[in-house]
């Protein structure tokens, strides 16, 4: 088991403690304003899995390595 440091950003899947590698940004159109970006953390082996699940539902905007990530102003 993975154990990260607490200031280590973590996966978003169920139960992972994996450091987080990925941003996965998703807006749902019936709740958020178009411009809105949610945020879901993953890592490596759970990336497709979570990208998969967002997209299914037409909530998926983008997926961006964790270093290269800038949250929208007023985020």
């Amino acid at each position: 088991m993975i154990t990260p440091d607490p200031e280590t950003p973590i996966c978003s899947a169920k139960g992972c403690r994996a450091p987080a590698v990925w941003v996965l940004a998703w807006n749902n159109p019936k709740i958020h304003t178009p411009e809105r970006r949610k945020t879901w953390l993953a890592c490596e082996e759970h990336r497709e899995h979570l990208a998969q699940f967002l997209g299914v539902r037409g909530f998926l905007k983008d997926v961006v390595r964790l270093e290269e990530w800038e949250a929208p102003e007023g985020a």
